[in-house]
C-alpha cells in the first residue's frame, strides 16, 4: 500500500546552486563505485522530520532510474510508441533537452502490460549519455546538447519468448571500454566490448541469453574481469579480451536473474528470486580460474534487490515474509537480522554516507543505521504518491525519487534548497 504523503509539497520550482554544484556524480546504475554506495559528501548530514519538494515533473514508463552528473538529471522513459530520453537541471528540473525514437519492444503477452520498459538505466561518461532500452537499441547521446552521435540496433538478437521483458542490464564505462549485455534466450546472448566514441566493437563473448542482472568490471589478482550473470549461470571475462575465464550454473526456470552481483573483496555475491544467496571465491590456479563455492543461504531470496556492503555485513531485502530487509555475514552468509516483513514487493538499497537508504517499491523510504545486531530505524518518510520500482539518488540536500508517473527533487521541508 502507499500511504498519504507526510512532507509538505512545494508549489513552485526552486533555483538554486551551492551543495549541487559539488556534488559528487551519480551518473549510472548504482552510483560511481557500481555498488549502491554514496559518500558522506553525496547525503544529507542530517534526515529530515519531512521532506519538501523543490520540483516534481511528469514521466512516462518504465522502471529505468535517473542519473545525475555535471548538475543535470538524466533519465530514460517511453509514451505510447516512443522512446523518451530527457536532460533536466538539477537544481529547478527545468528542461534542457528532449529527445525520442520510435519505441519498437512487445513484451511478452504473459507479462504485466506495463512492462513495457525501459528498464536499464542510463550511464553518463566523457560527455556522452548511453541508454539501452527494452528492445535492444543502444544510443549515445551528447550529454549537453541532446544530439545523437551513433546507435547500435541488436534488436535482432531479442527474443521475449522466455526473456519477457527484454533487455535490462545498464551500460557500462570502466576505462575507456563501454560494456554492454544483450541478446535472448532463443539467440543467445552476448557480453560486447565497444568504443565509447564510435559504438565500434572491440570484443564479443557470445554465449547463453541474459537474465536481467547488470555487468560489473572488478579485479581480482591484478585481472579485469567482466562479472555478470546470464539467464543460467555466473560468468567472469578477461575485460581486455573478452576470453570466459571461469563460469558456475546458477539456473532460474523462469530466467528472471536480476541481481547485479556484489564484490566484497574476497567473494562475489549473487541472489535469485528462487535460488537463495550464495557467495564464491574466485582464484587463479595455474593458468585457469576458479569459482569455488564459499558459502550458500537459501533462506534469503533477493528478487530484485541488489544488497549493498558496509563494514563486513551485506544489507538487503528478502522477497521472504511478504518482503523483509536482512542483514547477513559477508563472510558466512548468515542472517544477523531480519526485519518483521511486509515492507514492500521489492526494494532499492543504498548506503549514503554513515546511513542506509532503504526504498520499498511502495513508496516508503527508510532511513536506517548499519548496525549489524538490529534493524535500527532512525526515520521513516512515504515519499511518494506511487510505485517507486527504481532507485533514488541520494543528493548533498535530499533524494531524486522517480515513481509511476512522476520525477520529483526532495528536500527538507521549510528549508530551501542550497
Amino acid at each position: 500500500m502507499v500511504h498519504a504523503a507526510r512532507w509538505v509539497v512545494s508549489a513552485t520550482l526552486v533555483l538554486a546552486v551551492g551543495p549541487l554544484a559539488w556534488a559528487q556524480e551519480w551518473a549510472g546504475w548504482r552510483g560511481p563505485g557500481r555498488d549502491g554506495i554514496a559518500p558522506a559528501t553525496q547525503s544529507l548530514e542530517t534526515w529530515p522530520e519531512a521532506f519538501s519538494r523543490a520540483w516534481e515533473v511528469p514521466v512516462g514508463e518504465g522502471y529505468s532510474s535517473p542519473v545525475a552528473s555535471g548538475g543535470r538529471v538524466f533519465l530514460h522513459s517511453r509514451n505510447g510508441d516512443r522512446e523518451i530520453v530527457t536532460a533536466l537541471d538539477l537544481a529547478s528540473g527545468a528542461q534542457l533537452w528532449q529527445q525520442d525514437y520510435p519505441a519498437g519492444f512487445v513484451q511478452n503477452t504473459l507479462a504485466p502490460a506495463e512492462l513495457r520498459g525501459p528498464f536499464a538505466t542510463p550511464t553518463v561518461d566523457g560527455g556522452r549519455l548511453f541508454t539501452l532500452d527494452a528492445g535492444g537499441v543502444l544510443s549515445a547521446w551528447d550529454a549537453a546538447s541532446g544530439a545523437l552521435e551513433w546507435r547500435n540496433d541488436y534488436s535482432a538478437s531479442v527474443s521475449v519468448t522466455d526473456l519477457f521483458c527484454g533487455t535490462a542490464a545498464s551500460p557500462l564505462v570502466a576505462g575507456a571500454t563501454l560494456f554492454v549485455q544483450i541478446g535472448s534466450d532463443t539467440a543467445g546472448g552476448r557480453v560486447l566490448a565497444l568504443d565509447p566514441a564510435t559504438g565500434r566493437e572491440i570484443w564479443a563473448w557470445v554465449g547463453v541469453g541474459p537474465g536481467y542482472a547488470s555487468p560489473i568490471v572488478v579485479d581480482v589478482e591484478g585481472q579485469r574481469q567482466v562479472v555478470t550473470l546470464t539467464e543460467s549461470s555466473l560468468v567472469g571475462l578477461n575485460a581486455a579480451t573478452g576470453e570466459l575465464l571461469w563460469s558456475v550454473p546458477f539456473i532460474d526456470e523462469w530466467h528472471e536473474n536480476t541481481v547485479t552481483p556484489v564484490w566484497t573483496g574476497t567473494h562475489l555475491v549473487i541472489s535469485g528470486p528462487r535460488q537463495g544467496t550464495h557467495a564464491f571465491t574466485i582464484r587463479r590456479q595455474g593458468n585457469d580460474w576458479q569459482a569455488v563455492p564459499a558459502w550458500s543461504n537459501v533462506g534469503v531470496t533477493m528478487y530484485m534487490t541488489s544488497p549493498v556492503l558496509a563494514g563486513g555485513t551485506l544489507y538487503g531485502h528478502s522477497s521472504t515474509r511478504s518482503g523483509q530487509f536482512v542483514a547477513l555475514d559477508a563472510g558466512t552468509g548468515d542472517v544477523r537480522w531480519a526485519s518483521e516483513g511486509r515492507e514492500g514487493e521489492h526494494a532499492s538499497v543504498l548506503m549514503a554516507g554513515d546511513d542506509l537508504l532503504l526504498l520499498t517499491s511502495d513508496a516508503e523510504l527508510f532511513v536506517a543505521a548499519p548496525d549489524a545486531e538490529a534493524f535500527t530505524v532512525v526515520r521513516h518518510y512515504d515519499v511518494a504518491n506511487g510505485a517507486t520500482w527504481a532507485m533514488p539518488v541520494p543528493l548533498p540536500d535530499g533524494l531524486l525519487v522517480r515513481d509511476a508517473t512522476s520525477l520529483a527533487r526532495l528536500v527538507p521541508a521549510n528549508q530551501p534548497p542550497g
